[in-house]
């Protein structure tokens, strides 16, 4: 599990295939402010809000392997660039952001992100389907970052949804480098999730 509370940023330095090209690829990241010496093999580490498993490391890099799924459904983790970091954390940490599982619901398109006063205003296309799991004044992670909703717009095809940025979280994030047009890693609230399942599931006959 994780918080949405960004650790630091890392930089993708080196993508290498995993088998043929149907398959997916390793990733060496560089850690940057991260520490990485309580971090072993096995653990868990959120790239850009996808949660993957470090499978080698040194000093002040990483690697995780990305499947061909996890290529499919996320942005980001195809390219050299810098990622968002988190590592899961621990029952005796603050819960600063939200509960945050780093499982990708969708993606979304950067509307509008421009500055507002001393914040930045961030409005971003959601998919359909996951229209019903937001919520003015909830949750939402964008590139692993817990943010909460401002407002919501549902059309026939699509929800339009704002978040406010405070400076500081455009400093120490990836989300300074958007545009319009960006794609970015979508989750949805965890209690969301249980919320809809609840409201949906009948017993089989």
């Amino acid at each position: 599990m994780f918080t949405g509370i960004v650790a630091a940023v890392g930089k993708i330095t080196a993508i290498s295939p995993l088998g043929d090209q149907a398959a997916g690829h390793r990733l060496t990241v560089d850690a940057g402010g991260l520490p990485l010496a309580d971090v072993a093999l096995g653990d868990s580490i959120t790239l850009n809000g996808a949660c993957m498993t470090v499978v080698a490391k040194t000093e002040s890099t990483f690697e995780v392997d990305v499947s061909r799924e996890s290529l499919n459904c996320t942005t980001g983790l195809d390219a050299i660039g810098e990622v968002n970091l988190e590592k899961a954390v621990t029952l005796s940490e603050r819960l600063g952001g939200h509960l945050v599982s780093g499982h990708v619901d969708g993606l979304g398109t950067v509307q509008k992100f421009e500055p507002v006063g001393e914040s930045w205003l961030l409005v971003v296309k959601a998919p359909k389907e996951l229209a019903k799991f937001i919520a003015v004044k909830g949750s939402i992670v964008i590139n692993g970052v817990s943010l909460t909703v401002n407002t919501v717009a549902d059309g026939a095809d699509a929800c339009e949804f704002s978040v406010n940025l405070i400076p500081h979280t455009v400093q120490v994030t990836t989300l300074k480098h958007l545009q319009t047009g960006s794609k970015v890693n979508l989750e949805i609230d965890l209690i969301a999730r249980y919320v809809e399942r609840m409201l949906t599931w009948s017993r089989a006959e």
